[in-house]
């Protein structure tokens, strides 16, 4: 490369030798013979120079390579590192906003506790291959759920999934309460139409989930040793949803009394009688959640409804108007079959 871009000095140095060679009384010839000399020595460095140049460029395309090479690789790892992590705490960690030091802090959170009723007797006969896949697609349908909700995923615990509101993000004590019974409550919802999905694949009893919500404070942060960290909440109040859980009933949801007064305008409840937790002085009154509230209903923006032999779901939020006239096209079309026979 460097041969080439010199070539036209190169050109200029042999003219300037052949004028000598055949002028040698004309000009002054030592001065022309230093000139000369200077020049075509500039020329060679010039040269090594732009060789030298070449390598480095080489070089740096190669080390630029590598570094490509190992930023794809970097990529991937931390990819399947975040299968394992919470998003928010991922996100926070690889932001640099989040330490991984022991350290924890003193918050007031929503908890959020949920387990398969008789999961031991429900599976007891089922191989382990169909076992693995029906609970991987409960906790991934689930799990879909709580994102969407901005949840914090804990841990799932065999068939439990322990999740919270209100670290490392929050929208504040009683937003993050309503978002997790409104979470709770499509989370239910949507077990009804798994229920009928495994059933059409042939499991003669599928799944029935409880859940458990309490609202209160809780340590939250990194536990452990410095070789092995868990990110994870702790106290009475975590108890306190996993008893909720235990007295809900399948299918169910039960509040505790904190959660309950910020969401009574969400849904309507049942007040059963007082339960004792260990580590809770105070005695416990639940709520079990009956449904949504008629005005919750009424603002709601997904429209269900399931009978034997009939199921209707929509979700006015992800329609636009597009979408909106098809379905008024298609409830329309289903509406003249539903007409009863004989009229």
């Amino acid at each position: 490369m460097a041969g080439d871009l010199f070539a036209k000095e190169q050109r200029v140095a042999e003219r300037a030798e052949d004028v000598l060679a055949a002028e040698k009384d004309s000009v002054p010839r030592a001065e022309m013979e230093a000139i000369l000399d200077g020049y075509k020595k500039l020329l060679r460095q010039s040269k090594k120079l732009m060789r030298i140049s070449d390598r480095s460029e080489a070089e740096l395309n190669r080390v630029a390579k590598a570094l490509d090479e190992k930023n794809a690789v970097l990529e991937e790892l931390s990819i399947k590192l975040s299968k394992y992590l919470s998003p928010q705490i991922y996100q926070s960690i690889f932001s640099g906003e989040r330490e991984v030091t022991i350290t924890t802090e003193r918050k007031k959170l929503t908890v959020f506790f949920a387990d398969i009723k008789d999961f031991t007797s429900t599976t007891e006969d089922m191989q382990p291959e169909d076992l693995t896949a029906l609970l991987n697609h409960y906790l991934t349908e689930m799990s879909q759920i709580a994102l969407r909700y901005g949840a914090t995923i804990d841990k799932y615990i065999g068939d439990a999934m322990l999740l919270f509101f209100g670290d490392p993000e929050t929208k504040g004590v009683r937003e993050d309460a309503r978002l997790c019974v409104a979470m709770a409550l499509e989370m239910q919802e949507r077990m009804e139409d798994l229920t009928e999905d495994w059933q059409n694949q042939g499991y003669e009893r599928p799944f029935r989930m409880r859940i458990g919500i309490n609202t209160g404070f809780c340590n939250v942060g990194n536990f452990g040793s410095d070789a092995r960290m868990d990110y994870t909440i702790i106290g009475g109040e975590v108890n306190l949803a996993a008893r909720l859980e235990g007295v809900s009933i399948p299918g169910g949801i039960t509040l505790s009394q904190e959660t309950y007064a910020l969401v009574k305008d969400l849904v309507a409840t049942e007040e059963l009688e007082p339960i004792t937790v260990k580590g809770i002085r105070r005695p416990v009154t639940p709520y079990r959640v009956l449904g949504r509230s008629r005005k919750s209903i009424a603002n709601a923006q997904v429209i269900r409804a399931t009978n034997d032999g009939f199921r209707l779901f929509a979700d006015l939020e992800k329609l636009d108007n597009a979408a909106r006239k098809v379905a008024a096209k298609e409830l329309k079309a289903a509406l003249k079959k539903l007409e009863p026979k004989g009229l």
